[in-house]
């Protein structure tokens, strides 16, 4: 569905300078706060970081900005808060709503086929917010490494593996990217994170515990909201029933199916899509106890929203 509706460039960039804003000081406190002090700061900033994610999020998909320029440029900075770059996060997301539901990302569902310790690793990694560390650290490895490390990559998890994981699709996707200006833009992730670092005197265990708390709730978000949801490229995904706050701070990245069946809609006018939904809790009680065969997949209560 196309829409006329505006994209909210200006309340973006509120949003925006606020939560950077929040990262900011929660960051100086659990560097320099005692410990109790320094838990709230990570608490606070796994929140604030996931809005600023969130507007990555719409810079990936054209609706922070009405002029592509603009939307590529507000990408790069959201990008490093996260850290990554923008064209590396923009390329892995139009990859997933591709390919999403489809064999290469069935991360929930056990296939006679599957490398089994894999599938698990892959499950608990997500779960646990490895997802997100392999994620960052993975954009410093492409930014430093040819063509030939990921071709051996693909060879090493091999066929099935590298098809059940999505590795084949990503990898690939990566390799058709500008080879410059890509790592340039992780290069200059990483030294707006040493910039902050050094302009605020933070200390390794701050950031650490910061980073830990945002990738932890960032990441089990990236897959509770797919999990055990129809194998279909728009509805396999689920309109989440969170607390309106914490659906607030994320920019209703909650209601997650009426984004992949609306990608275009700007996150202000995503309730209006969203008609039905499941409790996020229900979900991600069955996602701890790890992926199913396809005949024994849970069934998901669905409440009106």
């Amino acid at each position: 569905m196309k829409t006329n509706q505006h994209k909210p460039f200006g309340l973006n960039i509120l949003i925006l300078l606020m939560a950077m804003s929040l990262n900011i000081s929660m960051l100086y406190i659990a560097s320099h706060a005692a410990w109790w002090w320094a838990l709230l700061a990570a608490a606070v900033f796994s929140l604030s970081n996931n809005t600023v994610f969130s507007l990555l999020h719409e810079c990936v998909h054209g609706s922070f900005a009405p002029s592509a320029s603009v939307n590529r440029w507000f990408g790069r900075l959201t990008a490093a808060w996260y850290p990554t770059g923008f064209a590396l996060q923009k390329a892995f997301h139009i990859e997933h709503h591709q390919h999403n539901r489809t064999e290469s990302e069935q991360f929930d569902i056990l296939h006679p086929k599957d490398v089994r310790w894999l599938k698990y690793a892959q499950w608990y990694a997500i779960f646990t917010g490895v997802y997100w560390a392999v994620n960052a650290l993975g954009a410093i490895v492409y930014s430093l490494t040819p063509v030939a490390v990921r071709v051996w990559l693909v060879k090493t998890f091999g066929k099935q593996g590298s098809l059940q994981s999505g590795a084949a699709n990503y990898i690939g996707t990566i390799d058709r990217l500008s080879p410059f200006s890509s790592r340039l833009e992780v290069g200059a992730t990483w030294l707006f994170q040493a910039i902050l670092f050094v302009s605020l005197d933070l200390n390794v265990q701050g950031w650490l515990l910061c980073y830990a708390a945002f990738g932890l709730q960032w990441s089990s978000l990236q897959y509770t909201d797919h999990a055990f949801s129809p194998l279909h490229r728009e509805d396999g995904a689920w309109n989440l029933i969170v607390p309106k706050w914490v659906r607030l701070f994320f920019l209703n990245y909650h209601y997650h199916q009426a984004h992949h069946q609306h990608p275009e809609i700007s996150w202000l006018y995503l309730p209006r899509y969203a008609q039905y939904g499941v409790r996020f809790w229900t979900v991600w009680r069955q996602c701890i106890t790890g992926p199913k065969p396809i005949d024994k997949l849970p069934e998901i209560p669905i409440e009106k929203l």
